[in-house]
């Protein structure tokens, strides 16, 4: 017997991942008000986001009879990302270039696998370790993204859309060298589909995402130069109203 897609376990993970994310997020909103502990509220996610994704790879390598040692190299989107997000978080400066390429996939990928993990039913329950970590990593990947939004440790721009491009060149990079180097056909969907008998390998998804990711920056773009319209409006109604005070105590 095996643990199953949608299964009680799986339902029960994704409640409960939820309601302790949302909490802790909403208990670091509430008590870190300085900078100093906004640093350390996202930093803690990071380090258990990087615990996480390292177990996961840990895992691989000791799954099978033979010690895998190359799989301690994580091998897909999110699971780079996972680890690239910690680190990048952990060890960058606030709004480094890293993070645009990497809080879209993060928070995206982090929630989708999650709701649809195809993975659940490699082991008898959902506890096994290569699962249980996946499932984790995969949560405090798109949590520490929202925590990143939250604390405004990033802003979106279109100006570093070449994040993005150099990101996906290197993701593109490490996977054909994993592909040549050891047995990892499936390394970063390049050769194989992300999903069995569709046509979504790396090459297919790449363009669906540069699309969608060029929709979500227009947005940002359009959301920005709104607000800034609209603070421009007060301050010269503000302006306005100022005069006309200084008029009024004047006579």
């Amino acid at each position: 017997m095996r643990a199953e897609l949608f299964g009680p376990e799986h339902i029960a993970y994704i409640v409960i991942s939820t309601i302790l994310g949302c909490a802790y997020l909403l208990l670091a909103k509430k008590y870190a008000k300085t900078e100093k502990a906004q640093s350390r509220a996202l930093k803690i996610l990071a380090f258990l986001l990087f615990v996480a994704v390292m177990t996961n790879r840990l895992s691989q390598v000791y799954r099978y009879e033979e010690v895998r040692w190359y799989l301690i190299i994580p091998d897909s989107f999110c699971g780079m990302t996972s680890l690239v997000l910690a680190l990048a978080v952990l060890f960058g400066k606030r709004d480094n270039n890293v993070l645009h390429f990497v809080w879209l996939l993060g928070i995206f990928g982090g929630i989708s696998t999650v709701i649809y993990a195809t993975f659940v039913d490699q082991g008898p329950t959902i506890f096994y370790l290569p699962t249980i970590s996946g499932l984790v990593h995969h949560s405090l990947s798109a949590i520490t993204v929202v925590a990143l939004f939250m604390f405004r440790q990033i802003d979106v721009t279109y100006k570093k859309w070449y994040c993005t491009f150099f990101g996906f060149t290197a993701y593109m990079t490490v996977g054909a060298f994993l592909m040549h180097t050891f047995p990892m056909s499936d390394a970063f969907h390049i050769a194989e589909p992300l999903l069995s008998d569709t046509p979504l390998t790396a090459w297919v998804m790449a363009p669906m995402y540069a699309v969608a990711y060029g929709i979500i920056l227009l947005g940002f773009e359009m959301a920005k130069r709104k607000k800034a319209k609209n603070w421009q409006l007060t301050q010269k109604i503000l302006l306005k109203n100022s005069l006309k005070l200084n008029s009024l105590e004047k006579k």
